[in-house]
């Protein structure tokens, strides 16, 4: 059992969709990030190191400093110090993915390789062939009512899908002022608010009504949850813009904060967040660039130049499916 048995791409993260810039020199470190030890996940990565250490001798394997860390594989730990990576393999799904991203949230991310077939990825890579399609992420600096920067973060949080905010367990709604750019939007009393990148358009931001992103398209996506006024409808934003959220002075809740999934602290009335375009995006390989020449893929693409993400809306999301069709499929795979 390989890596095969424990992957499973998902709609709204999954490698990039575009053919951009390629490798230019060979990986010479690698780190792996997997969630869960679950047997599967240990036969993967027992599979996927033996395969490293025998075809590419002398490229260096680590792994997150945990009580499980495999045999063959050497500790690191993210900072400053860091070792360098020039690569990172995933295996899990969403969230995986997103806590690669927040493991070098004050620096440049290395490419991130999510794929099955691990030994035909690494091939492609080692041999120039793999593409890369930068994923945006977002930038987010949190600040007092006073307008000084709130805690000892020093960074700004980086992260691939979302920031929300919300009302929590609170049960009356949030007052935002929105300002883009300075200059203020309105004041949006509501469930919360959600900022998005074009590759979290297919998460939170999806499920609150918001518009579904090409993911290398460069823009911010705001998307109220639960809004009081019908009128308050999603707005896409270019990548140059910047947003703040302030939490109004009349605001009878405080705002709970969230950011990819993972609950970080609580604005008061007067606390505020800027978000704007980080200048580290997520670098991922497209796995159309890694199929072989006799692949099927869509109909006028060629090997390395499929898009990913239409193929995912449609078997993923099952883009513009009726409920009839769904249910006829489920039965049909029965």
């Amino acid at each position: 059992m390989g890596i095969q048995a424990v992957h499973r791409i998902s709609a709204n993260i999954s490698a990039s969709s575009i053919v951009g810039t390629g490798f230019t020199i060979p990986p010479k470190s690698i780190l792996i990030v997997n969630k869960l030890r679950t047997q599967p996940v240990i036969l993967a990565i027992d599979a996927f190191l033996e395969h490293v250490h025998s075809t590419y001798p002398g490229v260096r394997v680590f792994h997150e400093d945990r009580p499980d860390i495999p045999h063959g594989a050497e500790i690191w730990h993210p900072g400053d110090r860091a070792e360098k990576i020039d690569l990172v393999v995933t295996l899990g799904g969403d969230g995986t993915i997103l806590h690669a991203s927040s493991l070098f949230s004050a620096d440049a991310v290395p490419p991130v390789l999510n794929i099955d077939d691990f030994a035909k990825a690494l091939e492609s890579v080692y041999q120039g062939k793999a593409t890369i399609l930068d994923r945006m992420r977002l930038a987010c600096t949190f600040y007092n009512e006073d307008l000084t920067k709130k805690g000892d973060d020093g960074e700004a949080w980086q992260v691939m899908n979302e920031i929300a905010l919300h009302r929590g367990a609170s049960p009356h709604l949030n007052t935002i002022d929105i300002y883009v750019d300075g200059q203020h939007l309105t004041e949006a009393v509501s469930d919360g608010l959600i900022v998005s990148t074009p590759t979290g358009s297919t998460a939170y931001s999806l499920s609150a009504g918001g518009p579904i992103v090409h993911p290398s398209l460069s823009a911010l996506v705001l998307t109220p949850i639960c809004p009081r006024s019908l009128s308050f409808r999603p707005l896409v934003f270019p990548s140059s813009s910047s947003i703040t959220l302030r939490i109004g002075d009349r605001s009878r809740a405080p705002a709970g904060v969230s950011m990819d999934g993972r609950a970080s602290r609580t604005l008061n009335p007067g606390e505020s967040v800027t978000v704007h375009a980080s200048p580290y995006p997520v670098p991922c390989i497209n796995r159309s660039s890694i199929a072989e020449e006799d692949t099927e893929v869509q109909e006028g693409a060629g090997p390395g130049k499929e898009d990913d993400w239409v193929r995912d809306i449609n078997n993923l999301l099952q883009y513009n499916a009726t409920f009839r069709s769904k249910a006829l499929l489920r039965h049909s795979r029965t």
